[in-house]
């Protein structure tokens, strides 16, 4: 049996607007939006993987705050799995550093105006009907 690799995936929310990345690569995803992350290196928490692709991706300082429940099957030997996420203080503003050519905060009325990956739609919608967002 193949071990999973999991995906973290950030539910990054501000005021109650939740941050979604648009990809620039690879070529069948281009274009489409997603929840900011990446891999977990092996040994490394999920957590701390979080932390790690929001700082390389977004040019962010930012924490986990709490495990969404679930997690969304990706191409294999992939899996998916969200954290909400805030940005710390002293965090300079999110912008597109690697696989992303456009951000975009999105409040509660406009978080399905954007062509989300088919594996992000689940989990959005996992995060977003989590207490305490400010995004419903």
């Amino acid at each position: 049996m193949t071990e999973r690799i999991v995906v973290v995936g950030a539910a990054l929310f501000d005021g109650g607007r939740l941050l979604a990345a648009r990809r620039s690569a690879p070529p069948e995803l281009a274009g489409r939006w997603e929840l900011p992350g990446g891999k977990v290196e092996r040994g490394e928490a999920p957590e701390a993987a979080l932390v790690r692709e929001l700082r390389e991706e977004l040019g962010v300082t930012a924490e986990a705050v709490e495990r969404v429940p679930g997690q969304w099957p990706l191409k294999p030997p992939y899996v998916l799995q969200v954290w909400t996420a805030r940005l710390l203080p002293a965090s300079d503003a999110p912008r597109p550093l690697q696989d992303h050519d456009a951000l975009r905060w999105l409040p509660p009325g406009e978080l399905w105006d954007v062509d989300w990956l088919d594996q992000d739609v689940p989990a959005v919608r996992a995060a977003v009907a989590l207490p305490d967002t400010g995004a419903r």
